[in-house]
């Protein structure tokens, strides 16, 4: 039974005697064997090459990475080395093999000598643990078996799952907090005065939207607009946003603890990456020398250089998708078809929206190569060191790609267009968009919510069928041909691992950068949760309702659709938990910004407390508020047109002379009134005054949540005691002696 564990399969074509390829795979697995490695070889419409390292490679890589007094110990404490290691130290030791050509593995595959290399997943009492308790659909609300995870795909794996989990649960509190702020808008402030105002405001008559033949209309048609935008703009997203300030800390310092104390409980709170790298090479090699450290600072400013270049790309599809909305806009308004010219507006902003999601769908692929292109420019030293150039990479590009769009739309959308009789165009021809009357933050809700839901939905689907239906296909192609080989034979029994090797090698490769994917798509919906909250305080449900169903998709897929991933060592996450940090300051500025920036709660409260006939005489039963929305217009004279504007002067056979429009300017010279600098002042103060608390809320809930528990300390403490403890009194014996 021992015989037939191997720890890797080999997959190669079936090549001429002779041929190039032959000879190469010939070099390669004899250096495996000159190692003492034990090859076995399978034919069928491919060759298979089982391979199953000596048992002495693994008592040297415990006597290397054993605390020192483990070694004392006699050798039958070599006996068990954990599959998870025994698969990594032959999985290293393969990918570092040369031949006499000097070829590794990963050169003797980009030359199609071999096919694939994978360990297997094998039919064992643990695979059987996790495909009833993880693997399937109907354990959806159940708790991960985290520790059989860390037995069969190692720590990396198992802290990804970890934390996800992790997440997923502390997810539910802020998903709570954004369906109260949504329910709160919808009852308590519905009947805002601000709303109220607009729906009744039949006589006030706006400027047209567009250049040429639109009329002009009257405030009252936006009556659900504003009421929606009341639902999300009102005093309980204020809370909300610091709630999820402070939300966004505890998540992380909870996770800090929790990490602690599962790298304690696996014995790897103290190992050191490099050391295992060293390690092994020398296992491999005893005459290795190890790379040394090298930094370049030209290289590191070429590196910049371009990285703020494709920054500035970036920065450019969005102005192309500013264009884009602001040239549809004046098309649909136009338009013969009633539909789009009636809402054409918010038919812009959809269409912008589902534009903006397949620009994120072309831009990922984009950043990933030009990511993978710097990292290589870099010569970093090890695996790890490169995963983590590429990582803090990658998230700038996804960063910039995800939310350069949202952040125009957020901060610049109806403050950079220009007023009626001086407006600011594209090419001198394009009006730039407006806001609405009742605010820009709707515009941003619906971008956030249209891009939530497309990733969510499309990529999910896409994540899960893609590998499923390759799958099948790799299924369907294979048997037929293995039976007409078998016939061909003289009946011979086949051999058990002939099935166990092919399912392996029908299913999906994995490749390096599949869990970093994983990642990736949830620190990016991390950013989405967090970042502009205060606009869509749905987006930590999307966020819950998402997570449930990515952790089973991903344990379905792992153990189901693909390949064995080669397990890895690990005691953290990472990079990741930086990149998490800086989200997490993005956020307190992010929401700071929308609040005071974005939102219209700043004017109203100015208006309250300035502006409004409270200020004037005491009125007790009397909202502040009232007259709100006529002091937010201007007031503009029609004969001030531009000359090339073709508006209709008539309005319901009334001949219009003014009209309104959003802005805090004068009536007879357009230049800014007294009550515009103070609102400025106002949100800059608000800005200024948020942050600081918001973050000294952070750095003291940092403090208060100590990263690592008091038990795992005195564990570690006490472990220390131990073996110095026995130190001692090993030296004592020996002076003795």
């Amino acid at each position: 039974q021992n015989e037939e564990k191997w720890d890797f399969v080999l997959v190669s074509d079936i090549h001429e005697m002779g041929s190039e390829k032959e000879i190469k795979r010939k070099k390669f697995l004899d250096e495996l064997s000159k190692k003492g490695f034990t090859i076995k070889k399978i034919e069928d419409t491919k060759l298979f090459y089982g391979v199953r390292a000596p048992q002495h490679i693994f008592w040297k890589y415990q006597c290397l990475l054993m605390n020192p007094d483990s070694r004392q110990q006699n050798s039958s404490a070599h006996q068990d080395v954990p599959v998870t290691t025994r698969i990594r130290v032959v999985h290293f030791i393969l990918q570092n093999t040369v031949t006499s050509d000097l070829e590794k593995l990963h050169d003797l595959m980009k030359k199609k000598v071999f096919e694939a290399a994978f360990p297997l997943h094998k039919k064992e009492e643990i695979t059987e643990i996790l495909k009833k308790k993880w693997a399937r659909w109907r354990v959806l609300f159940k708790e991960q078996p985290i520790e059989e995870i860390r037995c069969y795909f190692g720590e990396k794996v198992a802290l990804y799952f970890a934390w996800l989990g992790w997440y997923t649960y502390l997810l539910i509190f802020a998903a709570l907090a954004g369906l109260a702020t949504v329910a709160a808008g919808a009852t308590v402030f519905s009947s805002s005065q601000v709303s109220k105002e607009i729906c009744d405001a039949n006589n006030t008559i706006m400027c047209p939207l567009c250049d040429q033949n639109c009329s002009f209309w009257v405030l009252s048609d936006t009556c659900t607009y504003a009421k929606v935008t009341h639902m999300i703009d009102n005093e309980a997203t204020v809370v909300f946003a610091m709630f999820m300030a402070i939300w966004a800390t505890v998540f992380l310092e909870l996770w800090k603890r929790e990490r602690a104390t599962v790298a304690n409980s696996w014995d790897v709170y103290g190992w050191d990456e490099e050391e295992e790298e060293l390690a092994l090479q020398l296992i491999n090699n005893s005459q290795h020398e190890p790379r040394l450290y090298q930094h370049s600072y030209f290289r590191s400013t070429i590196i910049l250089i371009l990285v703020v270049l494709m920054i500035m790309v970036l920065i450019g599809i969005a102005h192309a998708l500013v264009i884009y909305r602001a040239v549809a806009m004046a098309l649909f308004t136009q338009s013969e078809v009633s539909l789009l010219s009636k809402h054409a507006d918010t038919i812009a902003v959809m269409t912008g929206a589902v534009l903006h999601y397949i620009t994120i769908v072309i831009m990922t692929k984009v950043n990933w190569r030009v990511a993978l292109y710097l990292c290589s420019l870099e010569k970093p030293r090890t695996f790890s060191q490169r995963e983590n150039n590429f990582t803090v990479k990658i998230f700038i590009f996804q960063f910039f790609t995800n939310f350069s769009s949202l952040i125009y739309i957020a901060f610049f959308l109806g403050r950079i267009n220009g007023h009626p009789g001086h407006y600011v165009r594209i090419a001198g021809h394009w009006r730039l968009e407006e806001c609405h009357p009742s605010g820009c933050i709707t515009d941003l809700f619906i971008q956030m919510a249209v891009i939530m839901l497309l990733k969510q939905t499309i990529s999910n689907i896409m994540e899960y069928l893609i590998p499923w239906i390759s799958h099948q296909l790799r299924k369907k192609k294979k048997p037929p041909k293995k039976r007409s080989v078998m016939l061909g034979e003289e009946e011979e029994a086949e051999d058990p691992c002939k099935r166990q090797w092919l399912k392996n090698y029908e299913l999906n490769e994995v490749n390096v950068f599949s869990l970093f994917n994983e990642y990736l798509e949830i620190v990016i919906q991390y950013s989405f949760t967090t970042i502009f909250v205060a606009a869509f305080p749905l987006a930590p449900l999307l966020a819950l309702i998402n997570n449930v169903i990515e952790i089973h998709m991903d344990a379905i897929k792992m153990m189901r659709l693909r390949r064995r991933m080669v397990p890895r060592k690990a005691k953290d996450i990472g990079i990741w938990l930086q990149v998490l940090e800086a989200i997490g300051t993005l956020a307190v500025i992010g929401n700071g910004l929308v609040i005071a920036i974005t939102s219209d709660f700043i004017p109203v409260q100015v208006y309250k407390y300035m502006y409004s006939p409270c200020t004037r005489q005491n009125h007790t039963g009397m909202d502040c508020s009232t007259g709100y929305i006529n002091n937010s217009l201007s007031v503009f004279r029609i004969q001030d047109f531009e000359p090339h504007t073709k508006v209709l002067p008539e309005f319901n056979g009334v001949q219009i002379k003014e009209c309104r429009y959003r802005d805090y300017r004068n009536a007879d010279d357009y230049t800014y009134t007294i009550q515009f600098w103070h609102i400025f002042a106002a949100r800059l103060a608000f800005l200024i005054l948020f942050e600081h608390v918001a973050l000294c809320v952070k750095l003291i809930a940092a403090w208060y949540i100590p990263d690592v528990p008091q038990k795992v300390k005195n564990q570690i403490l006490t472990e220390k005691y131990k073996n110095l403890h026995n130190e001692l009194s090993m030296t004592e014996y020996c002076t003795e002696v």
